[in-house]
């Protein structure tokens, strides 16, 4: 195989955030909320996975303060959209070279 796996990507909920992210195709953030719905994760679960990418530098969280509560505003990062990719060639290596 050409491609090899993102490994920290590959995480199931990872994997579905960044596909997420990947899909707004003019790079708009998605909110806290709207993340939390696409994905049916908790609270926590969701912000320690958001965290873990934004460290890893696939994402960029900014902090909305205009209106009555902040939100937590979302977008996928030039790193992350190469990274992710770079996974999904790999994924469709691996299912193309699956016999049915």
């Amino acid at each position: 195989m050409a491609t090899e796996p993102d490994f920290f990507i590959h995480q199931p909920l990872r994997l579905q955030l960044m596909a997420a992210l990947y899909a707004e195709r003019d790079a708009e953030p998605l909110d806290f909320s709207r993340l939390k719905a696409l994905t049916d994760a908790t609270d926590g679960n969701l912000g320690s996975h958001l965290t873990a990418l934004e460290q890893a530098g696939y994402i960029v969280i900014e902090k909305d303060g205009s209106g009555p509560r902040p939100r937590s505003l979302v977008r996928i990062s030039a790193q992350g959209r190469k990274s992710f990719r770079r996974h999904v060639a790999y994924l469709r290596e691996l299912v193309d070279g699956v016999d049915d």
